[in-house]
């Protein structure tokens, strides 16, 4: 008996498409928690996950590929869930193949909202209701590249797209967030993806589907040959959980984790900006390195722009007037880079500053910081009302006037790693009654 391809699919690729492109394949609904396992596998076999649920099923679990991996089966990801999981997983066995697994090995994207859609039920074919950002990005550079729009309006759209939940970013909604200059490239960007040249996740499945029909020579040594997997190679726990129970580690008093730590240095640190833009800068430097650029040459291809003045308004927007003013173009894109991080890099940059933290001897000092605000918020009891994320933001940012001119809301929030004011607001929460009595007192705030 020949050895199968099970394919995993729903709204990247329908079943009808992929045994057109793979006759032999063996077709399944997007993969969910125990899919893996439930299937009657052989060595040799080969499993090809495109799409898995993110919201309404479990998702796929590292340990059912690992499991496979182990008994001899080729496993190969592309496209949706299946590249974050290759991304996550190449070290231990699984492939991954096409471009959007390129972005997540390379930490140009990370998070699983980049290639999650809101789709119909499989009866009808699981049709998308919403379109991924992977593509929009994709979209973006090359209509950018092609000359069909200006970088920066394509900027724009990836960044408004960003900025609502995979399961609304429907056409009609991201419009909603645009001004009537980027309707032209929205409009260029839908047809271009919904005609497929640049749906990303649709290409890489169609690529994958090639590839893995294929005969490889290594493939009998792999299904002969199962690779032992590490026991410690998962967790379970992601970054961000790591990052909000991981402490000093001391066994004295209240433990505080990173996360506190470092919303305490964000708020109240006088000095924070400077480590902030110091630490995301090494990284940049990093990334840039890894493509073979400059740190200049990385900033012009990702922003699209040389850094001479007039900048683009949504690139100038993350500069004050004195940084307009004063630092040369080099300077600027640098500057620009640093503060748009959570819309072009995925990568965490929260461990990095941690560790400056820790390298400069502050994190004690923030540790206490975090103490005396619980202190705060317990000896006042239910006598102070804690209002909304939203609220708590547009109130702390008064720290942050410079003498003499309005606050820049966008500027000083990106300074310190924040991207909205509900961002911020939900980390002044924890310090409200502190930041409170501090006013009381007459404590000159910092930052």
């Amino acid at each position: 008996m020949g050895r199968r391809v099970v394919v995993y699919t729903g709204p990247t690729l329908s079943a009808d498409e992929v045994v057109a492109a793979l006759p032999r394949a063996v077709v399944r609904p997007p993969a969910a928690r125990g899919d893996l396992l439930a299937e009657d596998w052989r060595r040799g076999d080969t499993a090809l996950v495109i799409d898995g649920y993110f919201r309404e099923r479990r998702s796929v679990g590292h340990k059912e590929f690992l499991w496979l991996i182990n008994q001899g089966v080729h496993v190969v990801g592309a496209a949706s869930m299946g590249a974050l999981r290759a991304a996550e997983l190449v070290p231990y066995g699984m492939r991954g193949l096409g471009g959007v697994f390129a972005m997540y090995v390379s930490a140009e994207i990370d998070g699983d909202d980049e290639v999650g859609v809101l789709h119909g039920p499989a009866e009808l074919g699981y049709p998308p209701q919403t379109v991924a950002l992977v593509s929009l990005r994709y979209g973006s550079r090359h209509g950018a590249a092609e000359g069909a729009f200006s970088a920066e309006s394509g900027y724009r759209v990836v960044q408004a797209a960003q900025q609502l939940p995979f399961t609304a970013r429907s056409w009609d909604e991201i419009e909603a967030s645009l001004g009537p200059e980027d309707l032209d490239t929205l409009n260029i960007l839908r047809r271009g993806i919904d005609s497929g040249d640049w749906d990303l996740k649709r290409r890489d499945a169609l690529q994958a589907l090639v590839e893995v029909g294929r005969p490889h020579p290594d493939d009998q040594a792999r299904a002969l040959r199962p690779r032992p997997i590490d026991p410690g190679a998962l967790t379970g726990i992601n970054q961000n959980r790591l990052l909000g129970r991981r402490s000093s580690g001391s066994d004295q008093g209240p433990k505080v984790s990173d996360l506190d730590v470092l919303d305490a240095a964000r708020l109240f640190g006088e000095d924070y900006p400077a480590l902030h833009e110091d630490a995301l800068g090494e990284l940049l430097d990093k990334l840039a390195k890894s493509r073979g650029l400059t740190p200049t040459a990385y900033a012009r291809a990702k922003l699209g722009c040389d850094g001479e003045l007039p900048l683009p308004a949504a690139l100038a927007s993350w500069l004050t007037p004195e940084e307009m003013a004063e630092a040369d173009p080099d300077r600027r894109l640098r500057l620009v880079m640093i503060r748009v991080w959570p819309t072009w890099a995925s990568l965490d940059w929260r461990p990095t500053v941690l560790d400056r933290l820790r390298e400069t001897g502050a994190r004690a000092a923030w540790e206490q910081t975090v103490v005396r605000a619980d202190d705060a918020a317990l000896a006042a009891g239910y006598r102070v009302k804690v209002p909304p994320p939203t609220v708590c933001g547009s109130l702390f940012l008064r720290h942050w006037r410079r003498p003499g001119a309005p606050v820049e809301t966008q500027v000083e929030l990106a300074r310190r790693g924040f991207h909205r004011v509900e961002d911020l607001g939900r980390a002044v929460r924890r310090f409200f009654v502190y930041d409170l009595e501090r006013g009381r007192a007459g404590v000159r705030p910092t930052g």
